[in-house]
């Protein structure tokens, strides 16, 4: 069946507004550190489950672009450059491999649909990545040691990541059996 004229402009729609919605998960700010707690987590795994690998990511993209060029949509508001190369600089390039594993976690398999643990699986992937790079970059921009990097930055997040991914999996489900997804 051949693609409809507006399946372009439908995916514009939606990556845009799945990094409008990651700006509106990073309002939502917890200090608790050098990072703080935000929704943008679960905004970041909906992108990517709803748009696939590189839809998601793109999405991403563009959000950390919007953010660079000096719109106010990086945690608690801030903007610009200085964000990207200060200590949560790491967990924003890690969102991007986020988004793309959980697209991959949510397409469809030939012969059936993903299942809802699989999709799980490939988002605690993304976490994991995010964790990584945003561990590192704290390592780096505050000088600490890999322990402390681990105890600021990955373990007060751990819980609320985790129903975070619970909360993004039951809603990119309810969207697919729906099909309201792009």
């Amino acid at each position: 069946m051949p693609e409809s004229p507006l399946a372009d402009i439908h995916r514009l729609v939606w990556t845009s507004l799945m990094a409008a919605l990651i700006a509106v998960g990073a309002m939502t700010v917890i200090p608790v550190g050098p990072v703080p707690v935000t929704l943008q987590t679960l905004f970041v795994l909906l992108a990517g489950f709803v748009l696939g690998p590189r839809g998601g990511a793109y999405a991403m993209l563009l959000y950390i672009a919007a953010g660079a060029l000096g719109l106010p949509v990086f945690a608690g508001g801030k903007s610009g450059l200085a964000v990207l190369f200060g200590p949560t600089g790491g967990y924003l390039a890690g969102f991007v491999v986020m988004a793309w594993c959980a697209g991959m976690g949510g397409r469809r398999r030939e012969g059936g649909r993903m299942t809802v643990v699989v999709a799980a699986a490939w988002a605690l992937a993304g976490l994991a990545v995010a964790y990584g790079l945003g561990a590192l970059r704290l390592m780096s921009v505050l000088d600490i040691g890999m322990g402390r990097a681990f105890a600021v930055g990955v373990l007060p997040f751990l819980p609320g990541d985790l129903l975070k991914i619970v909360a993004a999996v039951a809603a990119w489900r309810y969207l697919r059996d729906r099909r309201l997804l792009p």
